[in-house]
């Protein structure tokens, strides 16, 4: 499970929330209200006050690279620093055979994790760095806009992908503009506001 207690980042809300392995946390809220900016701060990529904990081990008490790979976020624009997909692996086959089949589930022929970046589309960067966040499989995955630039029969692959993600025991926590799609995978909501005292979570069928 990850807990948060008491986070503070930028202009937000002190916040204090947890979610359950297998849970899937839709964050919800208009534009300017903080969604990306919580995601950063969970992963550790903006500076945040509070208690982040996973499994017992608290963010502050291990390196930020450990804490990262065990909570991954995933870009609404996802940024390369390697001339392929493949290359971001370093060479290690099982992470390789992970992200290819990881490319095959989402529509992808697996030979497009060795073609150049720059000669993909919007949504071939997209989904392959869905594959890239998943491949070494960390317990919290952090999805911003996952299916943003997807085609409707590519983001059905990609819900799918994530939906997998939660029956396999991970925390899913999605910011999405998509309502439709924020029903179908999220077992729960945070409302996030600019003028709000603080947020408003809400499980799934709730009336509120």
């Amino acid at each position: 499970m990850l807990r948060i207690e008491n986070l503070r980042a930028g202009n937000l809300p002190p916040l204090s929330f947890a979610v359950a392995d297998g849970e899937c946390l839709a964050i919800e809220g208009p534009s300017g209200a903080g969604k990306t900016r919580l995601l950063r701060a969970i992963a550790d990529l903006d500076e945040a006050g509070g208690y982040l904990t996973h499994k017992g081990g608290r963010r502050g008490e291990m390196p930020a690279s450990e804490w990262r790979r065990k909570v991954r976020y995933a870009a609404a624009e996802p940024a390369w620093w390697t001339d392929t997909a493949g290359a971001v692996f370093n060479g290690d086959k099982l992470l390789l055979e992970r992200a290819r089949k990881l490319a095959g589930d989402l529509g992808l022929d697996s030979t497009i994790l060795d073609r150049p970046i720059a000669q993909l589309s919007t949504g071939e960067r997209q989904r392959l760095a869905l594959a890239r966040a998943m491949a070494d499989q960390p317990r919290v995955l952090l999805l911003d806009e996952p299916t943003g630039a997807l085609d409707p029969v590519s983001a059905a692959l990609a819900e799918e992908l994530i939906r997998y993600q939660a029956l396999a025991g991970r925390s899913v926590i999605l910011v999405s503009h998509d309502a439709a799609q924020v029903h179908r995978l999220a077992d729960a909501r945070l409302q996030l506001g600019p003028t709000a005292p603080g947020p408003a979570r809400h499980s799934k069928g709730s009336d509120a």
